[in-house]
């Protein structure tokens, strides 16, 4: 009796801002051998743009179905760079369409390239990311943003809020759920006994309550929570030493408390400049959207409408999207509903 070969995931790779690079990195990324071995690739996006963006990169369009939402009126050709609301309308449909296969099933995972936040807003959808779009597109009320590169994996309790506003956003609830979700993520990428570090939010972890309370009144009862409920969790871990430790190996992830906290280790070890040019050598990180009902991947970076239709845009973060994309969908978590479970 022959073997059976499983039936690679579909991955839905929005074009996102089809002014920026997206429509250059996903020409780039579809047709990648490693794409192709791990997963069927399903472009949402508008043909023509797709076309034109092959054109300027002397390839062929990937041979992959490519799902056109409906006609975008007043989505000019050749406007690479541009803002345009047109752009945004096109770039929040393409979201619809992705998140729409997904929920039915037709789609293991989605993939997003960058949007504008500011075409989306001019298009009349006020939405600060993706990450706010893909929460109202699906109904959940509460997500945690991940990235990876490398053994580099952080999970937030906060991204897009002021400074000011992050101390009481900071709450024992939601560094619980935080610790949930990212636990469950863990397990999808294939890690089967997740350690996690949960960061302090102030200098020294709060010294005691020197430099501030919220690690005493929130986060050491979060992680105590967290760990009655099961999970290999620490906390909280100084900010300063907190990633250098998991680069170490102690552990599989960190816990963030806020955007930058984040970000700054994650984009320091991901992006990398020519000293001689200052211009960016490789682009590399997957960011991932935990709490949804769908698996949902991007790209670590923005539009680069500086660079967009020259060709020179890298197209790395992409395909390790993709690529992340398939191996969650692969361990068996396709559509799996996070936000669900972690509220039980």
């Amino acid at each position: 009796m022959g073997t059976v070969t499983p039936t690679l995931p579909k991955i839905a790779i929005t074009m996102g801002d089809p002014y920026g690079i997206g429509p250059e990195i996903i020409v780039k990324a579809a047709a990648s051998p490693k794409v192709r071995e791990a997963c069927q690739p399903v472009i949402i996006g508008t043909r023509e743009i797709l076309e034109q963006a092959a054109e300027l990169l002397g390839r062929e369009v990937p041979a992959c179905p490519t799902i056109e939402p409906e006609a975008m009126l007043g989505l000019e050709p050749n406007r690479f760079g541009e803002l345009s609301a047109a752009a945004g309308k096109a770039a929040f449909a393409y979201i619809e369409k992705a998140v729409s296969l997904a929920l039915a099933g037709d789609v293991d995972a989605i993939t997003t390239a960058p949007i504008h936040k500011e075409a989306i807003n001019l298009a009349g959808y006020h939405y600060s990311g993706h990450t706010e779009i893909l929460a109202a597109l699906t109904a959940t009320e509460s997500v945690s943003m991940m990235l990876v590169c490398g053994q580099m994996r952080v999970a937030h309790v906060t991204t897009h809020v002021a400074l000011e506003d992050v101390p009481s956003r900071i709450t024992q609830p939601r560094v619980v759920k935080v610790i949930d979700l990212f636990h469950r993520a863990l397990l999808d990428l294939g890690i089967d006994s997740p350690k996690i570090a949960v960061a302090g939010l102030n200098p020294h972890s709060g010294e005691g309550g020197l430099f501030g309370r919220q690690e005493l009144d929130v986060i050491i009862p979060a992680v105590a929570a967290a760990v009655e409920r099961g999970y290999d969790v620490e906390g909280p871990i100084p900010p300063d030493t907190v990633f250098v430790k998991m680069l170490a190996g102690h552990y599989d992830g960190v816990v963030a408390m806020y955007h930058d906290q984040g970000h700054i280790p994650v984009k320091l070890l991901g992006f990398t400049v020519d000293p001689d040019t200052g211009d960016f050598r490789s682009v590399e990180g997957v960011n991932v959207t935990l709490g949804l009902p769908i698996i949902r991947t991007s790209v670590d970076h923005g539009t680069a409408f500086d660079i967009a239709g020259t060709g020179k845009a890298n197209e790395k973060s992409l395909v390790d999207a993709v690529l992340m994309a398939a191996t969650m969908a692969r361990h068996g978590r396709r559509t799996r509903p996070y936000a669900k479970e972690a509220a039980e």
